[in-house]
């Protein structure tokens, strides 16, 4: 390699790396929808010399043939153009060739921070089902059985305590990187959890929920954005899956130790809530052997620490050079895009810049789908269904288990089909099925009492339910707001997104005791089922596909008008399914939404493929 020790200072003044040729108004309003490799179209000296002077900028003098080779990766992603270009490596070749056939193989230090991190998602699933079963005794208890407000404002203390601190994450983030932020989530997550069975009056037990919140509203972003940031963009859905994986196992965790526990009488919800503290445990020991996240680091303007940290996430030096170069374009862009620097103007960009306005709007309905599945209410309250049902204690905690159980198998095939299917057409599909699996469950609750048939039909209705719910909705949330918005916005976007779940979830957790005992159990699933089919039409209209994408190259996808999206959607896609899955005319040809350019016809082909 060259020794560019005693080059002059000001080599990077001389350098052409104006090759920015779409500006920020092709993120602002990207009316062709198209969708720009930000190293298309530069000439291989051109590139080299810009790999230099970033080189040189940032301390890389003696990398700079890594990271040129990284460069010409990034601009010739497919195997068809990477394969001609001689100054690749035998070695770097078949390391880009096994990111399609092998794309699970991938450093142990990348599971490990995903497990770890993962781990700590547990806790809120574990406690929804504590308060799950220890919605039957602690109400007895502390004399507010009849009080079914005053039940539902403790059950729903985390969330809505949630409100407030989700706005923290973003300078907190800013101050002490996602690890930081992971560890200090962690202790709201170990003290005021334990504290819970030492409380006297209902009121004590608010309070520790309440800090609770503190934690729990900010982990809940944090975690999914420290994912997707560390992850491949071939696999980052379902790596980010893993979080709501682990909230599936947390909550069947939690029903068997509402089993395990129910024998010692009425101080078993005392024992029910606090088991919930176990998970974060680990995640706060261990989570400082985590790599820190490198697009953190680049934007803290550590670019050694976040190749550094790239190394350790790939498989190679070549794929980690990569993926920072590669980002370090768009980030020039990014901050030309959204030069927001103080909260109170990253939280105006939000509805004012309209690339961030339709992320921030996507990723709100998408977390409010969630909501009006219905399934959060069934995480609280499905003892209190099935104890309505007719069945006793033990047996209300045995078909709650069940349920519990069904959600954890079934979070388990979105690993695989959240980066195949994609995320908009999993929900296309599943929404529709999971009303009519609602409104059959409420309906059964007609039949009489003494029908042997009633309860368990009830019961696997409400486990098909959640068995859509898994590889649909469940991930959803985490995956779509931890992608969606560009690094200059992630934390603030994040967080508005879960205050936003946190409102609709408290709401609805409030509501929903009075509501059971006003109009009953057929209404009350009746409107969730209606509420899913609102949530499906405003999903097919508003919410763009993000799969296998790389979180720079969102920018573009959130760069399409919504009215263009819509007009598509309703214009050009439903006519060519009726079409196709109607007519059954198997020539029908659709016409793609996005253009890409700097990608190969194949790629073109590939990405714009519509599943159904």
């Amino acid at each position: 390699m060259a020794d560019h020790a005693n080059e002059p200072e000001d080599l990077k003044d001389h350098l052409d790396v104006s090759h920015v040729e779409h500006p920020a108004e092709d993120y602002a309003r990207n009316v062709n929808a198209r969708i720009i490799n930000p190293l298309a179209g530069i000439s291989k000296d051109n590139l080299r010399l810009q790999v230099r002077g970033f080189c040189i900028e940032h301390g890389f003098q003696d990398k700079e043939d890594v990271f040129f080779r990284g460069a010409l990766a990034a601009q010739n992603p497919i195997e068809e153009d990477y394969m001609k270009i001689p100054e690749l490596t035998d070695d770097d070749k078949v390391a880009l060739k096994r990111e399609i056939t092998h794309k699970w193989h991938l450093p142990r230090h990348l599971y490990y921070a995903i497990a770890l991190c993962s781990l700590g998602s547990a806790l809120q699933g574990w406690d929804n089902t504590g308060a799950n079963g220890a919605n039957l005794s602690f109400p007895q208890e502390f004399g507010i059985e009849h009080n079914e407000w005053l039940i539902g404002v403790i059950n729903s203390a985390p969330t809505l305590f949630g409100l407030c601190s989700a706005w923290a994450a973003d300078p907190i983030n800013n101050w002490i990187g996602r690890r930081g932020s992971i560890f200090v989530t962690g202790l709201f997550c170990i003290f005021p959890v334990l504290a819970q069975a030492f409380t006297h009056s209902w009121w004590e037990l608010l309070i520790c929920r309440l800090f609770m919140g503190l934690g729990m509203g900010i982990k809940v972003s944090v975690i999914p954005i420290y994912t997707a940031e560390v992850s491949p963009a071939s696999i980052r859905g379902g790596m980010v899956t893993s979080f709501q994986l682990w909230v599936a196992f947390g909550i069947m965790i939690g029903m068997v130790f509402n089993l395990a526990f129910y024998r010692i009488g009425a101080l078993a919800w005392r024992f029910q809530l606090a088991a919930a503290f176990a998970p974060a445990v680990p995640v706060v020991i261990f989570v400082w052997w985590c790599p820190e996240s490198p697009r953190w680091l680049m934007k803290k303007g550590r670019y050694q620490d976040a190749f550094r940290s790239f190394c350790r996430l790939r498989n190679t030096e070549m794929q980690a050079a990569r993926e920072l170069y590669y980002a370090y374009r768009q980030v020039i862009e990014e901050r030309s895009a959204f030069a927001g620097t103080t909260l109170g103007r990253r939280i105006w960009d939000l509805v004012s810049v309209p690339r961030l306005r339709r992320a921030t709007l996507a990723s709100a309905w998408i977390v409010i789908s969630q909501q009006f599945s219905g399934i959060n209410i069934m995480a609280f309250y499905s003892s209190t269904i099935f104890s309505n049902a007719g069945y006793g204690t033990l047996s209300t905690l045995l078909a709650s288990f069940g349920y519990a159980l069904i959600m954890f198998v079934f979070a388990f095939p979105a690993l695989y089909t959240m980066d195949t299917f994609g995320r908009r057409n999993l929900l296309l599909i599943t929404f529709p099925n999971m009303a009519w699996c609602l409104l059959a469950a409420g309906l059964c609750f007609f039949m009489s009492p003494d029908n042997p048939a009633r309860v368990p039909l009830i019961a696997f209705f409400i486990y098909l339910f959640t068995a859509l719910y898994g590889p649909g909705i469940g991930p959803m949330p985490s995956i779509y707001f931890s992608e969606s918005f560009p690094l200059s916005h992630r934390e603030i976007g994040g967080a508005f997104t879960i205050c936003i779940n946190n409102a609709v979830g408290s709401a609805l957790s409030l509501t929903f005791p009075a509501l059971l005992a006003r109009v009953g159990a057929t209404a009350a699933f009746g409107l969730y089922a209606g509420l899913n089919m609102v949530a499906f039409l405003v999903i097919f209209l508003i919410v763009p596909e993000t799969k296998q994408r790389t979180l720079e190259e969102l920018d573009y996808i959130f760069g399409v008008p919504t009215s263009k999206h819509i007009a598509y959607q309703i214009k050009t896609w439903l006519p060519w399914w009726i079409k196709r899955y109607v007519f059954f005319q198997r020539d029908a040809k659709l016409k793609p939404l996005y253009q890409l350019e700097g990608y190969s016809a194949r790629q073109h082909h590939h990405d714009e493929e519509q599943l159904v």
